[in-house]
């Protein structure tokens, strides 16, 4: 397998941009992930590491040999597709043979292959079936067999499992990391659901706008977003903002949110203007006689927890505590916030300011 770089790769689209100068490089034998919403760049950046699209410029490197301008059977790709992209008039044997025997591979050693994948994949018992047939499990099994059959150097993945129902998705999602871990392959997939690429992924890519907003581990993105959309984009419910105005600077470990002071990791940078006071639900935390107080709007259970709703003076937060907790609509209640959890953001840029929670790991 093999590592992938890419270079200030960029891509248009006459006078539209897909992709701006994106950056970043996939390790040998990870799992890595392209996450953002749709119309994000992410696709077309996949596409052009397989060489289905040209960049505009920038380099994209395989193995150590550049690509960028390449064609896709020159580049040892293979590529797993939303909707399978399987030849309906063949049986299942012949979806996986076919790219062996474009290669000339013997009939003998074809079939040994095909017997190996097939029973990595749990399809052996379908082989001889029509692909039209099968459920769309197993269709996309076929279509993964297909790929990996090849043994090529990575493979790309463009949303495999988004035509599959939400129950068995999560199931192939679990077979698919397990598939992976067995055969240590480099794999790029794709993918809109935050879900799937912080349980999937190794590294993940976030984007935005055509613009890569951060590249780090699914707990880096997590903990420590780089820009408020990230932020808001992973995790649910996502990050609250609590929105304020004032000046900081390097050094200060506190912030005012409207008369009360608020603890926050030590800032390695200063700022001023409109600011916001970031931090995930389940570092809110409800309390009898907090002077920062917040009206409770609503209740979700869920289960062993539960989501609150509290109004305020500096916009709605969300909690989410445990669901023995008493929490009244209507009522008023502190509020307190885990100091060494909070990130400070920069609303004019959306910009993550650095902190001793942060430093070294922001990418945006």
């Amino acid at each position: 397998m093999a590592e992938i770089v890419i270079k200030n790769v960029r891509k248009e689209f006459g006078d539209f941009t897909a992709v701006k100068e994106s950056s970043f490089t996939i390790e040998d034998g990870e799992f890595f992930m392209l996450l953002g919403p749709s119309g994000c760049g992410k696709t077309t950046t996949l596409r052009m590491i397989a060489g289905l699209e040209l960049p505009t410029s920038g380099e994209i490197y395989l193995d150590g040999e550049e690509i960028a301008q390449r064609a896709p059977s020159e580049r040892d790709i293979a590529f797993v597709f939303q909707m399978f992209a399987l030849y309906p008039h063949m049986n299942v044997y012949n979806n996986l043979a076919y790219p062996l025997k474009s290669q000339g591979m013997p009939r003998a050693q074809i079939r040994a292959k095909i017997d190996e994948v097939a029973g990595i994949l749990g399809i052996t018992d379908i082989l001889k079936k029509p692909v039209g047939g099968l459920s769309g499990g197993d269709r996309q099994r076929v279509a993964l067999g297909r790929a990996i059959v090849r043994e090529p150097k990575a493979f790309m993945m463009d949303e495999p499992l988004g035509a599959l129902d939400a129950e068995f998705r999560e199931h192939m999602a679990e077979e698919l990391r397990a598939l992976h871990d067995r055969m240590g392959a480099t794999t790029v997939y794709v993918t809109h659901d935050q879900l799937e690429a912080m349980q999937m992924g190794d590294k993940i890519v976030v984007m935005n706008n055509a613009v890569v907003e951060q590249f780090g581990t699914p707990q880096e993105i997590y903990d420590k977003p780089a820009t408020m959309f990230v932020a808001d984009f992973i995790g649910s419910p996502s990050m609250n903002f609590l929105d304020f105005s004032g000046t900081i600077a390097n050094g200060d470990t506190a912030v005012d949110l409207n008369g009360h002071p608020m603890g926050m990791p030590e800032l390695r940078e200063g700022a001023s203007g409109d600011l916001a006071f970031g931090v995930r639900p389940e570092h809110v935390h409800l309390t009898d006689d907090g002077t920062y107080r917040g009206e409770v709007l609503a209740t979700e259970y869920l289960g062993t927890t539960q989501i609150v709703t509290l109004q305020t003076p500096n916009g709605e937060v969300k909690a989410r505590i445990a669901s023995d907790q008493t929490a009244k609509t209507g009522e008023t209640v502190g509020l307190s916030f885990n100091p060494g959890t909070i990130t400070l953001f920069d609303k004019s840029s959306g910009r993550a300011l650095k902190s001793a929670l942060n430093e070294g790991v922001l990418h945006g």
